[in-house]
């Protein structure tokens, strides 16, 4: 179906009130904590949590939940030092492991105690892998699985270990980048009681639309971000069809063993979004051909940087469930793949090769070796339609927590109208919006967006 402006009404999501009774959550949970470990004048506490699969359920099958306490060496012993507790953006990507007290967990770490969580599926915490969905003995199990590793549980996962670290009257800070960002306005719609104040980086997420806006829109992004590309680098315009074409008339394989498509190499354009990211694709395609024995032919090197520069892999979630961050009530359905129909320049087969984003299609379960035994998976959560809410409006529309936003305006990921529509609907919401940086902007330049942001939260 082909959807248009006009029916950006019709499409709108309804409101419904989301369960927030506080028994659904075992709010003190089987908890290990490790020794101090001291680290370029830092004091590291490894935490490792035991929390329900389903918190709906009091006898469902528990979880590891793994979260790493960061702390300045000089202020440990101040017991009243606020915690902040980060989510990382993904889906399906582990917190930060720190390393110097630098760049924005430098600045947090002024007057805070961090909380770096894993969330459940990611880093240490259950972590999901084609190996560990192996042990399901069918696609059903495994899609039954995967439907609690959303924001919802996640909320509910960093709201036990608060209970467990800080105890119930004392609150903490969120803060989150991207995906990071969704998890706490579902933070905000649960459990508004928990946190003092929010953070969000890289954009806000749509509480409002359904996924087919949202695609509209990144796909309008993603044209742009090529034209860009090309005006920087016109030379890539011919390199990157020449190569396109190649693949499709050869069959060339990946070090790993399955055949390098055209639509992967569309997919490279998930670098567009980054700062520096059209250099690396530039970078990488200067190298695409060598003279081989029988001709021009793509070098290894070159597929095998290809092949590195996706996680899809090592992260399934990012695949499987992407979507799904965005479900609520319906079912997904491939959504990204169905709009790509409105945007015919994506498949041309001549003239500029476009270069793709963050799309999820069915087609990455045949073109990633590991992830071709979850493909039946992946079908079955696409047409999953019971999903859950994410989002409770109505607490939303008159939220108490003070919450301040960074939104990147030429952001491909996170559109700028949907942080400005999100922002709208709260109140004690601030949204400072610039096109300084890209989406990951607190990896470029992250003490100087933190402390604004920290800034303004402490004037709020």
């Amino acid at each position: 179906m082909v959807l248009r402006k006009q029916d950006f009404v019709r499409l709108e999501k309804q409101s419904f009130p989301v369960k927030r009774a506080s028994s659904m959550i075992p709010f003190i949970s089987p908890h290990d904590c490790s020794s101090p470990q001291k680290l370029n004048g830092m004091i590291l506490r490894e935490h490792r949590f035991q929390l329900p699969l389903d918190y709906a359920q009091e006898d469902a099958d528990t979880i590891e939940v793994f979260a790493r306490e960061v702390c300045l060496r000089d202020k440990d012993s101040n017991k009243d030092l606020p915690w902040m507790v980060f989510f990382q953006g993904g889906p399906g990507c582990a917190s930060p492991r720190p390393n110097l007290k630098a760049g924005w967990i430098g600045e947090v770490l002024k007057g805070h105690r961090l909380l770096l969580l894993d969330q459940r599926g990611t880093g240490l915490s259950s972590r999901i892998l084609p190996q560990t969905l192996a042990k399901f003995s069918s696609p059903e199990q495994q899609a039954q699985y995967l439907t609690h590793f959303r924001a919802d549980n996640i909320v509910r996962d960093a709201e036990s270990i608060r209970h467990t670290l800080l105890g119930a009257d004392k609150k903490w800070k969120g803060a989150g980048q991207s995906y990071g960002g969704f998890c706490l306005l579902t933070y905000l719609s649960l459990h508004p009681e928990g946190l003092s104040g929010v953070i969000i980086t890289g954009g806000v997420a749509c509480i409002k639309r359904r996924i087919e806006e949202n695609y509209r829109l990144t796909y309008q992004r993603v044209l742009d971000k090529n034209d860009a590309y090309y005006r920087r680098y016109p030379q890539d315009e011919v390199l990157a069809r020449k190569i396109a074409t190649y693949l499709d008339e050869n069959e060339v394989m990946l070090p790993s063993g399955v055949r390098l498509t055209s639509r992967r190499f569309q997919q490279l354009g998930m670098a567009f979004g980054a700062g520096g990211g059209f250099e690396t694709i530039h970078y990488l395609m200067e190298e695409a051909f060598i003279d081989g024995a029988s001709g021009p032919e793509l070098s290894y090197n070159f597929l095998s940087q290809v092949e590195r520069s996706s996680g899809f892999e090592s992260n399934p979630l990012f695949c499987i469930l992407h979507e799904s961050i965005y479900a609520e009530g319906y079912a997904t359905q491939w959504a990204a793949e169905q709009l790509r129909e409105e945007f015919p320049e994506v498949d041309a087969t001549e003239g500029r090769f476009v270069f793709t984003g963050e799309m999820i299609a069915p087609s990455m379960l045949d073109d990633y070796a590991a992830l071709q035994p979850l493909k039946a998976c992946a079908e079955i959560l696409a047409e999953k339609s019971d999903w859950g809410p994410l989002y409770d409006l109505d607490q939303l529309a008159k939220n108490e927590v003070p919450v301040v936003a960074i939104s990147y305006y030429d952001d491909m990921y996170v559109p700028i109208e949907w942080s400005d529509e999100t922002s709208k609907h709260l109140p004690n919401f601030q949204l400072w919006v610039t096109n300084e940086w890209e989406h990951n902007g607190i990896g470029v330049d992250g003490p100087r967006i933190f402390g604004r942001l920290l800034e303004m939260l402490a004037d709020a």
